[in-house]
């Protein structure tokens, strides 16, 4: 192979690996990957055991038992560059009903970047306002740099 050749391997494999190149107007891109609501028990605890069978199990024995549930934890799986992660933030809207009535609640917070590649933020939703809130029927997580949406995932009833 010839040096041209090598150079064009080498660039493929870059895309490959780190994900593809920019987008043509020059801005980054950040992403919310995943979404996972857990109910949290008196202990602050989503699962008595790491298997995610026990895990479901658990979470299916709290939703049948409104009095053992202290609060929710979301954990929001994200992607975002070095450079953009800084100026991002994370706004959880939640809908749910008490006595009949409606509800809402927003919860905001920034976001830090730990690793290469994606990473998992949780965002607890406990205490007083949790007891107030009543049952969640509908959940939208977005993603924020200043005022511009970048990035959205949301429940089926949204």
């Amino acid at each position: 192979m010839r040096l041209t050749q090598y150079s064009t391997l080498l660039a493929i494999l870059g895309l490959f690996l780190f994900g593809g190149a920019l987008p043509s107007n020059g801005a980054t891109t950040a992403k919310i990957k995943k979404v996972l609501p857990f109910l949290l028990d008196k202990d602050g605890v989503n699962s008595v055991d790491p298997s995610l069978y026990e895990r479901d199990a658990y979470q299916a024995y709290l939703r049948h038992n409104p009095k053992l549930q202290s609060g929710m934890r979301f954990d929001v799986q994200w992607k975002a560059s070095a450079a953009d992660a800084p100026s991002l933030h994370v706004q959880i809207e939640l809908r749910g009903i008490r006595d009949k009535t409606l509800t809402k609640r927003i919860l905001t917070s920034k976001l830090t970047r730990k690793g290469w590649f994606s990473t998992w933020s949780s965002f607890r939703f406990t205490g007083e306002d949790y007891q107030e809130f009543g049952d969640l029927l509908a959940w939208r997580v977005t993603l924020w740099r200043g005022d511009m949406q970048v990035s959205e995932q949301k429940s089926f009833l949204w």
